[in-house]
């Protein structure tokens, strides 16, 4: 990377809209509130923000990496385009009847959520490709002419293409979208062999329709913000942020927008795995909290860990099965409604809940005097000490300690018989428990003891959780870096150029067939590589190989990571070595006498990561210089306390701030519990730690 290049990073959360600036080792930065209506706004006004305070003009940015959230919420708002789904014969009720498993085993009354199109609009073709991939019954094309009218009659905006076992062959599906670019040239096609070429028809299907609904809206809002920048003077590259933690051209962005669906989450995640290298930390657990949700990833080696199927829109509580499957190449992580924006209630059984519903920017939690009447998140931080109301955001938002007061009696207070400092203690209480909840299932699900990790806390809300967080969860150590406010804009900076392809191709290991493999990966290695040349011409290009296997009869698989040179050459007994290796290490054993089945194949193409500076890590040596102090309750000792108050800017490498204690900035506050420390790092990072042992508040 060009270290004259003047780079922005740009992520659109559901509260606000983080824009960073970084001019070689200058990083400057701002936070605004999302605009919804048209995101666009909010990016520009963060951009000339930031400018401005560069002292540089607008047209000498070089370079935008972005990330948002639109697609998501497109997907759980259901405000996507007018789509029709094109299917096999047969096959027009896969997205409804799911996979039959009930996600909520003892709900009688448990409804399955509605299919993201109804069935009028859903279409089938009398065709057929075999689970081996030869045609059984030919794709007449009178067919699809008249298929074509009926979509244009019915005026749909966009088509998505399903048809069985297209990733094995994709000739019916290529037939269709020829006939219909040739007749409604207007309308946006997407193919199931492109969007997602696995098996597994529902996930399939869903992944594909999922695109085609979001396609056309994604497409305006990328030409608007390309439009709206140039005529702000910006006209350098835009480049996207993915949900597999990597970087993609706007024109594959615009194509393929379901791979958008986790990029700002995937920017934090990014963000962590660099401040890992960094410590040379190789047990983290990410944690991200922003205005609207709160993402929990665990990072291993200085990498995230990635997944192939991820779900959008849980119509349950959290609960997996309850969601649009989404199969796409992703970075693993659970997502809880659990923000600052999030809003509390008392339920039926006189029980507080928080989330997953959020105030978002418009109109806010009750502190930002925009309409909100019921308490969120903030409002219990404001009402705890947490946050400073003449302060928050760099003062840029004023906030109203006698409205969240107010809100907190009215919905919480008077139905629990608390004042409003009880009642907020009981809603931070039950979001910290929440997230640490979260954090215990995904380490566990992953076979993971955090006792070992350390913590790595951004987002606008995180610092001012991650302390308590770490008390539950019982991790020593949190790391709270520079810039943490806007992480995930950073991560954005950090990521590498990459795209993954995958493929499915079923293969028992008893029936193995090297050159087949061989050629497949090969394949695989083309297209991912392609995709990264269009963003980066010039750059050394890694690829990293996986195939998914399992035993026969199971059903679902691991992902087995293979070196280039066991690709180039692949051997039956390094294929089961490797699988029984990673089975054993997820699962405490092997399965003898058992044949393993190969399923899906994944090639990963990357430009190289940016070369990390290993911070020497200080020792306590320093005094914080204190600017006064507040009461803060402190959960853990159930009572408000005296905190010092020190400004981040203010500390020198070495300075030590003891708990209890809010370290403040204008993007976040980082508070210290009674029972921690805090040590100022070299790289502006500030490391909370225990207090020795027999040391007081």
């Amino acid at each position: 990377m060009d270290a004259s290049l003047i780079r922005l990073g740009v992520d659109i959360g559901g509260t606000f809209t983080d824009v960073v600036l970084e001019r070689g080792a200058e990083q400057f930065s701002t936070k605004v509130l999302t605009t919804y209506g048209a995101p666009e706004d909010a990016i520009l006004d963060g951009t000339a923000q930031v400018c401005a305070k560069a002292g540089i003009d607008p047209s000498r940015i070089g370079q935008i990496i972005h990330g948002t959230t639109l697609a998501t919420n497109a997907l759980i708002e259901r405000r996507g385009a007018r789509t029709a789904l094109i299917t096999t014969q047969g096959f027009r009720d896969v997205i409804e009847m799911r996979t039959e498993s009930r996600f909520e085993q003892y709900d009688l009354n448990m409804v399955l959520p509605d299919p993201l199109l109804p069935r009028q609009n859903r279409f089938t073709l009398r065709e057929r490709i075999s689970a081996k991939g030869k045609v059984l019954i030919p794709l007449e094309r009178a067919e699809i002419e008249a298929l074509a009218e009926d979509i244009r009659t019915a005026r749909f905006d966009s088509v998505a293409v399903g048809l069985i076992h297209s990733y094995l062959n994709d000739i019916h599906e290529r037939m269709v979208r020829d006939v219909l670019a040739e007749m409604l040239p207007d309308v946006m096609v997407s193919l199931s062999c492109e969007v997602s070429p696995q098996m597994r028809e529902y996930e399939r299907f869903n992944t594909t329709v999922a695109n085609a609904y979001i396609k056309p809206l994604m497409k305006s809002y990328l030409g608007r913000l390309e439009g709206r920048l140039a005529e702000a003077g910006v006209r350098c590259p835009i480049f996207l942020m993915h949900s597999g933690g990597g970087i993609i051209s706007i024109e594959s962005a615009a194509e393929f927008p379901v791979r958008l669906v986790e990029s700002g989450p995937a920017g934090g995640a990014v963000f962590a795995a660099n401040i890992a290298a960094r410590y040379g930390l190789d047990k983290v657990l990410s944690f991200d909290m922003g205005g609207t949700t709160a993402k929990i990833c665990l990072i291993k080696n200085q990498t995230p860990k990635t997944a192939r199927v991820f779900e959008v829109a849980r119509t349950y509580r959290f609960k997996k099965g309850s969601g649009m499957p989404i199969s796409i190449p992703v970075i693993d992580m659970v997502e809880i409604g659990a923000g600052g924006g999030s809003l509390a209630h008392v339920d039926a059984m006189r029980q507080i809940r928080v989330g997953p519903e959020s105030a978002g920017s418009e109109p806010g939690p009750a502190c930002y005097g925009r309409g909100g009447t019921r308490p969120a998140v903030t409002d219990a931080d404001l009402v705890l000490g947490k946050l400073d109301a003449d302060n928050f955001a760099g003062g840029s938002i004023p906030l109203h300690t006698d409205q969240s007061r107010r809100a907190l009696e009215t919905k919480l207070g008077k139905p629990l018989d608390m004042d409003a400092q009880t009642a907020a203690f009981g809603l931070a209480e039950v979001v910290d428990e929440n997230m640490a909840n979260a954090a215990r299932v995904h380490a566990v699900e992953n076979g993971e003891d955090l006792s070992g990790y350390t913590m790595i806390a951004f987002g606008g809300a995180a610092p001012l959780h991650a302390g308590r967080l770490c008390e539950k969860l019982g991790v020593d150590r949190l790391l709270v870096p520079e810039g943490a406010g806007v992480g995930s804009a950073i991560g954005f900076l950090r990521a590498p150029f990459s795209f993954e392809a995958t493929r499915s191709l079923y293969m028992k290991l008893s029936d193995f067939e090297a050159d087949t493999i061989r050629d497949v990966l090969a394949d695989l290695q083309r297209e991912a590589t392609a995709f990264v040349r269009s963003c980066d011409a010039n750059s050394d290009i890694q690829a990293e190989f996986k195939a998914y296997m399992r035993y026969t009869g199971q059903g679902w698989e691991i992902p087995v990571v293979l070196t280039p040179e066991q690709a180039a050459n692949p051997d039956m007994s390094t294929f089961q070595r490797l699988f029984e290796e990673d089975y054993a290490n997820l699962f405490g054993r092997v399965v003898e006498g058992m044949d393993v089945e190969m399923t899906v194949w994944a090639v990963n193409a990357t430009t190289p990561p940016a070369p990390v500076s290993p911070v020497t890590e200080a020792s306590g040596t320093g005094s914080a210089a204190i600017s006064g102090t507040r009461d803060v309750f402190d959960p853990a000792l159930a009572r408000a306390v005296s905190a010092q108050i020190v400004a981040r800017n203010a500390l020198k490498t070495g300075d030590v701030v003891h708990g209890p204690a809010v370290i403040t900035e204008d993007e976040t506050t980082i508070v210290v519990p009674s029972s921690r420390m805090a040590l100022a790092q070299p790289d502006g990072c500030i490391d909370v730690i225990l207090k020795p042992a027999g040391e007081t508040a």
